[in-house]
């Protein structure tokens, strides 16, 4: 766990019973069967094996979406490459309400794909689409792929080509720990290093504009931001304040970082507008402020604090200065994040009577909340940018892990991660 934040919500956690909202409605299931789809092997016009699988790639995608269940390879009754070899009903046998088919060709050292998407009841498409690359991009391709599907069919914007950041924890022995920051694909998969140290790294997050990354590093003995460029490595250090300097949150347009400094005796969120470095103290309570999120309009902050007596998630309007809190169920919920619609808050959840704490997401029109794991020790939640799937850390046979949920509760599993404490996860914007 980030230590920072585990020393905030410790002293949260000492704190007197809070306000319940009357007879809170909480969720604990997953919606009904999502969709079934066929993601049918696509067809390879080369000598050569490809590295990768686009359809498995496609079909994983799509089922981690929560919104449908491919139909497993051994279950396919045929193998159709185009729309002439489909026949429709050994589809509908399968229960297939979706079929997906391609084909990919050599050309001149790199891959071209063809896919394309019927309605099995109407036997009609649904849309086609081509997508080129190196063999070595073959999962780019295939993310590209399963995208258009995603969209065409659901009507939202597929999240499939983002990418992930997140920090690993490797002990190598007795005070000798190697933390390094991570980007992976959005699934884990082809993990590069952009950052390691011998000291902590906590916190790392996307800009909006998704070339650079803002992290806190203990590279000096004690926590100062930083601001490094994703394709360079360039970095430049933002805060040198006594104290703590944690918990940065990029605004929507990049050009401002929200963050949490004790430097005045109290932890308390600032903003700092990053062309000039001018700085604005926008909290003033005597609790424990920290967690900053930012709203879409770039006046809007959700941030974690215990000035209610335990914690629970306030909105802040930073031109009035007017707080208001959001979260009533439970006696503990932070770190908030919201969905792409706003209508969704995501946030770390303790239910009153229980010492586990969840990750759970509560409509801010309605009051309900939805309890979407199942682990006990989850923390650090980050959303896609379409809101369809959510990240967290957690742990697994004694190990920190990433764990994927849907946010319709219908997918959870945990993701491929380096070795080591894995923790700290952050999704990116949409990257094209």
């Amino acid at each position: 766990m980030n230590i920072v934040i585990r020393f905030v919500l410790l002293v949260l956690a000492l704190g007197a019973s809070t306000v319940q909202a009357a007879d809170p409605l909480i969720i604990s299931g997953g919606n009904d069967r999502a969709v079934p789809i066929a993601v049918v092997p696509f067809g390879w016009q080369g000598g050569t094996v490809l590295p990768e699988n686009m359809a498995e790639i496609i079909g994983n995608d799509l089922r981690n979406s929560g919104f449908f269940e491919p139909i497993p390879r051994q279950n396919m009754i045929s193998l159709p490459t185009r729309a002439s070899e489909i026949i429709y009903r050994d589809w509908k046998a399968l229960g297939a309400q979706y079929l997906m088919v391609g084909s990919i060709q050599p050309s001149g050292g790199r891959l071209q794909a063809q896919f394309a998407v019927f309605n099995v009841a109407t036997e009609q498409q649904v849309m086609s689409g081509t997508v080129g690359g190196t063999p070595d991009q073959l999962r780019d391709m295939a993310h590209y792929a399963a995208d258009q599907a995603f969209e065409a069919l659901t009507g939202i914007r597929g999240a499939f080509s983002t990418r992930l950041l997140y920090v690993t924890a490797e002990r190598l022995g007795a005070n000798n720990t190697r933390y390094t920051l991570q980007r992976s694909d959005y699934d884990g998969a082809r993990a590069v290093t952009l950052l390691q140290s011998r000291e902590p790294i906590l916190s790392p997050s996307y800009s909006p504009d998704g070339e650079r990354i803002a992290y806190v590093s203990f590279e000096q003995r004690r926590p100062r931001i930083f601001v490094q460029y994703v394709n360079t490595g360039r970095r430049e250090q933002v805060t040198n304040f006594e104290g703590l300097n944690g918990a940065p949150a990029w605004s929507p347009d990049g050009n401002r970082l929200a963050f949490v400094l004790s430097k005045d005796g109290n932890p308390e969120i600032y903003v700092m507008d990053l062309a000039s470095r001018q700085m604005k103290r926008v909290t003033n309570h005597f609790g424990i402020d920290t967690e900053p999120y930012w709203g879409k309009d770039g006046q809007t902050i959700y941030f974690t604090s215990d000035r209610a007596g335990k914690p629970q998630i306030y909105k802040l309007n930073i031109a009035s200065g007017a707080v208001e809190r959001v979260t009533f169920i439970g006696n503990y919920n932070a770190n908030p994040k919201l969905s792409a619609d706003e209508k969704t808050l995501v946030m770390v959840h303790r239910q009153e009577g229980y010492t586990v704490f969840r990750v759970a997401a509560q409509d801010l029109e309605r009051g309900s909340l939805r309890i979407l794991s199942e682990t006990s020790l989850d923390e650090s939640p980050t959303v896609a940018p379409n809101g369809t799937m959510i990240i967290y850390a957690t742990r697994q046979q004694g190990r920190g892990v990433l764990m994927l949920v849907s946010t319709n509760g219908r997918v959870r599993l945990p993701l491929p991660t380096a070795q080591g404490e894995v923790r700290e996860p952050s999704w990116s914007p949409y990257l094209n």
